[in-house]
């Protein structure tokens, strides 16, 4: 099959999509490679996916329901596996096993992520995996995992599919989260200005008012009025909140990090 007919197979425009697209991709990982998917569209969610009549697509689609396989009723897998806490640090497909992450381009967030008793902590000895960083800081994640458990390589894999397989990953998890938001959280076309954005990064950093104001030479009324505003453009309760907002819509980026 060719690649536009892959993405017409995994895509989600409406909730009756979602079972439909989920077997597509299981179908296309175990046509690619023999793989076997674990999919989870926010890592911050005790949620797991649903298709549209309720079922739990981890264990009717992509047939993890052995004891030792049920991966998705683990709310805290998140915490403790280190392939999601990977995929906070790394955007780009990766591989993985207990000797160390193996990905595109050196990261070294990756390097310091502890791999210690790997296969308990992450219930597999192998997987590739696909972050999935979507709007308003939502983060998802996609593994690809050996059919042949004790398999603990998967270099050939990942340097023949892992592309292919980040493509296809994202279009369903995009799909997937925007057929299941049901309520706004954040203003729509909120725009800030220069000023806003820079009193909040310094803000976010733990900056007060006062030093905010010494750090860009204006009066201390002034940068309580531009935090305040932005405040109002976000629609949030308070500074906290504000912050949070804008860091959601990307305005604070990697700078005050």
């Amino acid at each position: 099959m060719t690649l536009s007919a892959d993405l017409a197979a995994v895509s989600v425009h409406e909730l009756e999509d979602v079972r439909p697209a989920a077997e597509a991709l299981a179908a296309i990982a175990d046509r690619l490679a023999g793989l076997r998917v674990a999919v989870c569209d926010n890592i911050a969610s005790k949620h797991t996916m649903l298709d549209a009549e309720g079922n739990v697509l981890a264990a009717e689609v992509f047939g993890w329901v052995g004891e030792d396989e049920r991966w998705w009723a683990d709310t805290r897998l998140a915490l403790s596996s280190p392939i999601p806490r990977a995929c906070r640090y790394e955007s780009e497909p990766f591989w993985v096993n207990a000797h160390g992450f193996y990905a595109r381009q050196p990261n070294p967030y990756l390097a310091q992520i502890s791999l210690d008793h790997f296969e308990k902590r992450a219930l597999t000895k192998a997987a590739i995996v696909v972050p999935i960083h979507l709007p308003f800081g939502q983060i998802g994640t996609v593994t690809f995992n050996c059919r042949e458990r004790r398999r603990d390589e998967m270099s050939a894999e990942y340097a023949a599919h892992a592309d292919l397989l980040g493509i296809l990953s994202y279009r369903f998890v995009a799909g997937y989260t925007k057929a299941h938001r049901v309520r706004q959280w954040l203003p729509g076309d909120c725009q800030l200005t220069k000023r806003e954005v820079e009193c909040l990064r310094w803000a976010s950093i733990g900056k007060t008012d006062k030093e905010i104001s010494l750090i860009l030479s204006r009066s201390h009324a002034t940068v309580r009025f531009h935090i305040q505003n932005a405040g109002e453009k976000l629609d949030a309760v308070n500074r906290s909140q504000t912050i949070f907002k804008a860091a959601q819509l990307g305005y604070l980026g990697a700078v005050a990090a």
